[in-house]
This record gives C-alpha cells, sequence and structure tokens, in this order.
C-alpha cells in the first residue's frame, strides 16, 4: 500500500477497528478514511454504495460487526444474523462496483464446527455443526467469507478474509450483559476488589479452553495482509496457545490484584469445549503475535481503568 493511499477503515469506533487506524497512523498511512454510525449507515445498502462510489477508495478495512458474548448471541439472534449479512452484503458489492483495490474482510473464529479438530484449520470450515449460541453471528460470516471468495471468482476482485480469535485489549466493551468473556472478568475481579469481596463469580464450568489475542496484534496481521498483496483466501489470526478459563480468570485476579476464590455458575452455557486456530497459513508469510496473554491483560486492565475510574 502507497503511504497517501485512501483507505476506509468500516467499523473505526470498535475495538478492532479502531486498532487498524492506529496501526495505520503508526506506520504513516496520511489518507485513512472514516465514517460514524450517524455519517453512514453500513445496512443502507444505497447510502453505502453512493459513499463508496463517490470516495473511491483504494483499500478497505472491513472491521464493522453487531458484536457480543454468548449472552448477547443467543438473545439477539435474529439481530446478528440480520444486521451483520446487511453490513458485509453492502460493503463487499459497492467495493467492487467502485472498483476497490484490496479488501480485508474481518470474521471470528466462531465459524468453524463447534466439535473441531484442534488446532482448528482453516480447511475445516463447513466440515460440521456449528455451537448453537452463536450460530446465527456465525452464519453470517461465513457468508462474508463466501461473498469474498465467490466476488473474486466471477468479477476478479481481490477480498481475502482473516478470522482472529477471541480478541481484547483497548476500546473493548465492559458491558456484563453483552461482554465477551475476558473483559467481563476484568470487571469482575476489579469490582470484587472494590467491595472487599472474597469470591470471583465465573460463568460456566472453567473447564473451556480460549485463546486470546491482543487487539494491537490483530491490527498488526491485518496491515501486514494488505502490505503484503494478499488479496484472496482465508486467515486465521491468532496466537496458536490457549488456556482454560479457569486459567484466564486466575491470571486476571492476580493482574487486577483481587485475591479471591473463583464460584463457578453452572447453569450459564459453557459454550465450545475447545477452540484454538492453527496459525500456520499466516506465520508461513512471516507474521506472528508479540503479546502474551498477562502483557495484554494488564493493558486491558490499565485501559479499563482509564475509562472507568473508580
Amino acid at each position: 500500500m502507497d503511504k497517501t493511499a485512501k483507505i476506509f477503515v468500516a467499523g473505526h469506533r470498535g475495538m478492532v477497528g479502531s486498532a487498524i487506524v492506529r496501526r495505520l497512523v503508526q506506520a504513516s498511512y496520511t489518507n485513512v478514511l472514516t465514517r460514524t454510525h450517524a455519517e453512514l449507515d453500513l445496512i443502507n445498502q444505497r447510502a453505502v454504495q453512493d459513499f463508496l462510489v463517490a470516495e473511491k477508495p483504494d483499500f478497505i478495512f472491513l472491521a464493522a460487526a453487531k458484536v457480543g458474548g454468548i449472552h448477547a448471541n443467543n438473545t439477539f439472534r435474529a439481530d446478528f444474523l440480520y444486521q451483520n449479512l446487511m453490513i458485509e452484503a453492502n460493503i463487499v458489492h459497492a467495493a467492487w462496483v467502485a472498483g476497490v483495490q484490496q479488501m480485508l474482510f474481518l470474521g471470528s473464529s466462531c465459524i468453524y464446527p463447534r466439535d473441531c479438530p484442534q488446532p482448528i484449520r482453516e480447511e475445516y470450515l463447513l466440515t460440521g455443526p456449528l455451537e448453537q449460541t452463536n450460530e446465527p453471528y456465525a452464519i453470517a460470516k461465513i457468508a462474508g467469507i463466501k461473498l469474498c471468495e465467490n466476488y473474486n471468482r466471477q468479477y476478479g476482485t481481490r477480498f481475502a478474509s482473516a478470522m482472529p480469535t477471541n480478541l481484547y485489549g483497548p476500546n473493548d466493551n465492559y458491558d456484563l450483559n453483552n461482554s465477551h468473556v475476558l473483559p467481563a472478568l476484568i470487571r469482575k475481579a476489579h469490582e470484587a476488589k472494590l467491595r472487599r469481596d472474597s469470591e470471583l463469580l465465573v460463568w460456566g464450568s472453567g473447564q473451556p479452553m480460549r485463546e486470546f489475542l491482543y487487539v494491537d496484534d490483530m491490527a498488526d496481521a491485518c496491515v501486514f495482509l494488505m502490505e503484503n498483496g494478499v488479496s484472496e483466501g482465508l486467515f486465521n489470526v491468532g496466537t496458536g496457545e490457549d488456556v482454560t478459563i479457569r486459567e484466564l480468570a486466575e491470571t486476571v485476579m492476580d493482574v487486577v490484584g483481587f485475591d479471591g476464590n473463583i464460584v463457578y455458575d453452572r447453569s450459564k452455557p459453557d459454550g465450545t469445549p475447545r477452540k484454538l486456530l492453527s496459525v500456520d497459513r499466516l506465520n508461513s508469510l512471516g507474521w506472528k503475535a508479540e503479546t502474551s496473554l498477562r502483557d495484554g491483560i494488564a493493558r486491558a486492565y490499565a485501559d479499563f481503568r482509564s475509562r472507568f475510574p473508580d
């Protein structure tokens, strides 16, 4: 990418989108294009097409999405399916119409079957049933991958897809009703510390295994793929290492400085038993995650404290 190329980051106010903007600015890209929801409703097909045809960006990072944790995914199933389908379909089609040079579509590791061989390789897509608690979101993201793949085949576009593992870091969502597990644990542990509680309540059994990637590492991978001209295909993005939810909670407690006992709410769902991505495909191109889990949690906690002072 030329440093003066026009680069549209869809979803720049979200955790991933804002990290991509930070990474682009850090790398001295001078023409980063963004729009708020008030300025551009990505669910509005005509508005999206008019915008991209008028602006004609050279590159697009499609980071916009409706996201949430297990509770939100399982409760607002129609919203997660409809809104994500509309966002990606509108942008992919309009990007083709506008003659965008290259695009990177961002998805999620939940696209893979619930009971998948570990670590999960990209070719395992569509080889088995999905996890029911987030099936609508997963189906929407699979559709986005297939949109990119088939626009490439039919129209010769250059649209690739990146599937991150569980992300966390600056600008995360700490609302306990719809956040993901790591930010939820950070907030719970912090509030338990302030209240001088003796226990930390963790959803599920604590046994599922999860992989976590610091969001600035994800942004670095996205820019790496675009800079290296990767114009098609599916790429997992992760660390290649996972921990149990119990181990995650213990690390969060250590970082926060909360000394208590973990209590498990087994009435809440565990979700997929294990979800570790194979990152061999991306690593073979020369990219590897740099931030350790503990260091990343420490940075995320510092961000939480700056945004929600006591």
